[in-house]
């Protein structure tokens, strides 16, 4: 695995919390390399495009975290359960396109003289501990930029600003400073071409699922006329974690710059709980005041998710179908979580 694969491979990681649809539902997925995993309450299937067109797919049931373990189903940590559930689930979507991608990428560098050697050879895979060290990178990446950095931001303006000793709004300063890096990260990673495939896949993977929600034949032509903006998406997740923790920093009772950065690490799970709940409260409640916060999430799609072509609407359709096949073999109820 070069070195250009492997930041390829960082990116979609770090990309993954936006790319998924956390919440146990009807039909939701993310976008992977060249592919899109789609999901049902009780399995998931994930297609990824070949280098020669071919379409490749990984199909299994999946038990939701709830019915594992009950305590899942009490209000935040059930937020708690399924976001877990949908990471894991993410992880192993994207470990199956990488190595669907680096086999490809082996097979370029090293052309087989013989159709028999290619049965012999085994096929190229990520070892297990190179996802675990991109996983492990991602969390201290996500909590430097994003808990230490707007934090020592702020205690830096404090000293300028004196203003700023109030919880109030040094909170507020250090909440807008993270927002403010969040969109520049987005807004710089969606320049390269790669990533931009990527949320090729994730307007794909959301006109689909508005395509089957809808009731029409699942088609790709069908699919092209639904927008790509879809309020059950990780983009319009991370949007209100970022305004309930702003919410929440203000009432710890830390002064030192220590204590506040343990304090906003211990909440992670508060917090992501939290905005579960607020989340699945507006989707139910239709037009309710909460409702208000995922319109900032939406906006933010127009970065996050981009028109696909028909081949890309057609990897998101054939792994929508691998998931429904599979969920109606089960005998699964289709019913919203």
């Amino acid at each position: 695995m070069n070195w250009k694969f492997f930041w390829r491979l960082n990116a979609h990681v770090q990309l993954a919390p936006i790319l998924e649809s956390g919440e146990e539902t009807l039909i939701g997925g993310q976008a992977v390399m060249e592919g899109v995993m789609m999901r049902a309450p009780h399995s998931y299937c994930v297609s990824v495009r070949k280098a020669n067109g071919e379409i490749v797919s990984e199909t299994a049931p999946l038990a939701k975290v709830s019915d594992k373990y009950p305590i899942f189903k009490l209000p935040v940590l059930r937020g708690l359960g399924t976001l877990g559930q949908a990471m894991s689930l993410g992880m192993k979507a994207l470990k199956f396109s990488a190595d669907v991608q680096l086999a490809d990428e082996e097979a370029k560098k090293q052309p087989l003289a013989s159709s028999g050697e290619a049965k012999e050879k085994k096929p190229t895979e990520i070892p297990a501990w190179a996802m675990a060290g991109q996983l492990a990178f991602s969390l201290i990446f996500f909590i430097v930029l994003y808990k230490f950095v707007p934090l020592w931001l702020t205690e830096q303006l404090k000293t300028q600003y004196p203003v700023l000793e109030g919880r109030i709004l040094f909170n507020l300063v250090d909440g807008l400073i993270r927002i403010a890096i969040f969109l520049a990260f987005l807004y710089g990673i969606s320049r390269a071409k790669d990533i931009r495939r990527v949320f090729q896949y994730h307007g794909a993977e959301h006109k689909v699922v508005f395509n089957y929600e809808s009731g029409q034949p699942v088609t790709v032509a069908n699919a092209q006329s639904f927008v790509t903006f879809h309020p059950r998406c990780g983009t319009s997740f991370l949007i209100v974690v970022m305004l309930i923790s702003m919410v929440l920093y203000m009432f710890l009772p830390f002064d030192t710059m220590l204590g506040k950065f343990l304090a906003r690490i211990a909440l992670l799970p508060v917090v992501a709980g939290l905005s579960y709940e607020l989340i699945r409260f507006a989707a139910k409640n239709k037009g309710s005041l909460l409702t208000i916060l995922a319109a900032p999430g939406l906006w933010l799609q127009r970065i996050t998710t981009q028109p696909p072509d028909d081949g890309q609407a057609e990897i998101a359709i054939h792994a929508l179908q691998g998931a429904m096949e599979l969920e109606k073999s089960q005998g699964g109820p289709l019913v919203i979580a």
